[in-house]
């Protein structure tokens, strides 16, 4: 059984920054891609970024580039999403997801943490 727990959320004012964290459980992510998604006010789901967890290569969202690093500590078993110089349309729920391998759907998630930009 895998489990994701998101946590890091909150309310901050533009500008600032943030780090979300993803603590991550179950079995071996030796092959996984991590991800993060976000879901904004009447808005569908989208990708902000995803990590191997294996070489740490990362992608990222071409909204996201350059404001948003996503990192990952293997040994503690977490990954991060490091925010900055936040705008209110980042104001969403935020997701951690797990896909087995590269090329395969992500098949676990976390409950989500709100994150809120005020201007």
């Amino acid at each position: 059984q895998v489990q994701l727990v998101e946590s890091g959320g909150g309310l901050v004012q533009a500008g600032d920054s943030l780090r979300l964290y993803c603590a991550v459980s179950g079995r071996s992510f030796s092959s996984a891609v991590m991800g993060w998604f976000r879901r904004a006010p009447g808005k569908e789901r989208d990708v902000v970024g995803q990590i191997t967890w294996n070489s740490g290569n990362t992608y990222y969202a071409d909204s996201v580039k350059g404001r948003f690093t996503n990192s990952r500590d293997i040994l503690k078993n977490t990954m991060y999403l490091q925010m900055n110089y936040l705008k209110p349309e980042h104001t969403a729920i935020y997701y951690c997801a797990r896909a087995p391998s590269q090329g395969r759907g992500y098949d676990y998630w976390g409950q989500g943490t709100q994150v809120t930009v005020s201007s």
